[in-house]
């Protein structure tokens, strides 16, 4: 009956359906072009941007971020549970040992016993070879979430750092601003002392003043924040950082312009979301079919033997020797539907996370088009700002001139002087942004696989 049984399992494996390997559609290009240069991006990718603060910092961060240290742990934690899923494979072995004194008949029964045993499941349709297979999924997940946390780790830093050098060439801006409205000011207060300027005029040259002198607590306050954030991220507490000092500026004397970005299917090897969602997906496959064999038999070898006597000094004699070895197979008959339910919820969960890993390569396809193009579109708009800041400056010169030679009216040059402001912090933000989009592109393209 019992090989009947095993048979009939084995019909029953045969005839379920495999779930099959994934198919994505890969697009030969990107949309927005990108550098298709055999030389893959760096592990240290944050070093092509040639600043040694950004450096540092990153460095510091991968060494003592509390994110990265519990992926580490992470991963440790899934290696250790691995081994626990291998060892199924073997036999365990335990020992007992008892002592017990009754009463029969008026007659005192002792029995001491020296028992070890040993139990054996042995796998007949795949079982311990799923668990084991969900166990190294397990770990696989955990080292792409670290490569992942590191990832985002660095990016949040570039981000940060180019943020913050964006916010203290502002701060250097409204002082310079505040320090040269000053000089209007006191100018302008002159000539309203000597009847040469309304009074008017020496209200609108202080409201100025005051505008400059009001946005330096603004980018001080800016500065301060980026920095703090910056301390967080590399695991430490508020403290400052001396080797960022005002001269660190946003700069536009670089900025790299030729990331190897690859072709598209790269990305189903390098980005640390998409092959999680990858590793995933097998360890749902892995669950789906461990949720099928539950429903068929199982196999188990146990045997125990030892040292039994009803007297404790004969305990250990050649005649208190006694064993059994015992094979067992189950068979679930019914429970109510719950084991086919079981296996039903397990392929959808299979199904769900093949829609994830779809998406997650579409998200990624998505992410390094939006970098490619706008680091296309910022290039064109820095290179116009950049032209336009000049004409301002040119603009405010020749209007303060024109002014102070009664040639102009005085509003000519709040005019000039705000427009100029505007622009030159708006060319800031720009090139701060363009950073930020390289930074973004080496994220999307997955960094640098270790």
């Amino acid at each position: 009956m019992r090989q009947i049984v095993i048979i009939f399992a084995l019909l029953l494996v045969a005839c379920n359906p495999k779930l099959q390997q994934p198919t994505i559609v890969v697009p030969d290009n990107y949309l927005y072009g990108g550098c298709r240069d055999s030389i893959a991006i760096e592990d240290d990718w944050w070093k092509i941007f040639g600043d040694t603060v950004l450096n540092r910092l990153v460095a510091e961060a991968l060494a003592s971020n509390y994110d990265l240290q519990s992926a580490v742990s992470k991963i440790e934690e899934a290696k250790a549970n691995m081994k626990v899923a291998r060892s199924k494979y073997l036999p365990s072995f335990d020992f007992g040992r008892s002592a017990a004194v009754s009463q029969s008949d008026g007659d005192v029964v002792q029995q001491y016993v020296l028992e070890p045993y040993m139990s054996w499941e042995i796998s007949l349709f795949g079982s311990l070879k799923a668990t084991t297979t969900i166990a190294k999924a397990d770990v696989e997940y955990a080292e792409w979430q670290y490569k992942g946390v590191k990832l985002s780790l660095a990016a949040e830093v570039a981000t940060t750092y180019f943020t913050l050098l964006q916010y203290q060439r502002n701060l250097n801006t409204a002082r310079e601003s505040f320090r040269l409205r000053q000089q209007t000011a006191v100018l302008v207060d002159s000539l309203y002392v000597h009847g040469m300027a309304t009074k008017l005029n020496r209200e609108q040259a202080y409201s100025l003043l005051y505008t400059a002198e009001a946005d330096i607590p603004l980018y001080e306050r800016a500065v301060a924040q980026a920095k703090l954030s910056l301390n967080v991220l590399m695991g430490q507490e508020p403290k400052p950082l001396d080797y960022i000092t005002n001269d660190n500026v946003i700069s536009t004397k670089y900025i790299p312009i030729a990331i190897p970005t690859g072709v598209p299917s790269d990305l189903l090897y390098r980005r640390p979301d998409v092959m999680s969602s990858y590793v995933m997906l097998k360890s749902a496959a892995a669950s789906a079919k461990l949720a099928r064999v539950e429903r068929f038999p199982t196999l188990a070898l146990t045997g125990e033997g030892g040292l039994i006597s009803g007297d404790i000094s004969k305990l250990f004699t050649k005649g208190s020797w006694a064993w059994d070895v015992l094979l067992s197979l189950t068979q679930p008959i019914y429970r109510f539907g719950a084991l086919r339910s079981g296996e039903r919820a397990a392929v959808e969960q299979y199904n769900q996370a093949l829609i994830a890993y779809r998406q997650s390569f579409l998200t990624a396809l998505s992410d390094v088009d939006t970098a490619l193009v706008a680091i296309s579109t910022y290039r064109e708009q820095l290179e116009r700002y950049r032209l336009l800041v000049a004409a301002n400056e040119q603009i405010n010169r020749l209007t303060n001139q024109l002014y102070l030679n009664g040639l102009s009216a005085y509003l000519d040059v709040i005019d000039a002087e705000r427009t100029l402001y505007n622009s030159q912090m708006e060319y800031s933000n720009l090139i701060a942004t363009q950073y930020i989009n390289y930074v973004n592109l080496c994220k999307a393209l997955g960094g640098g696989v270790e």
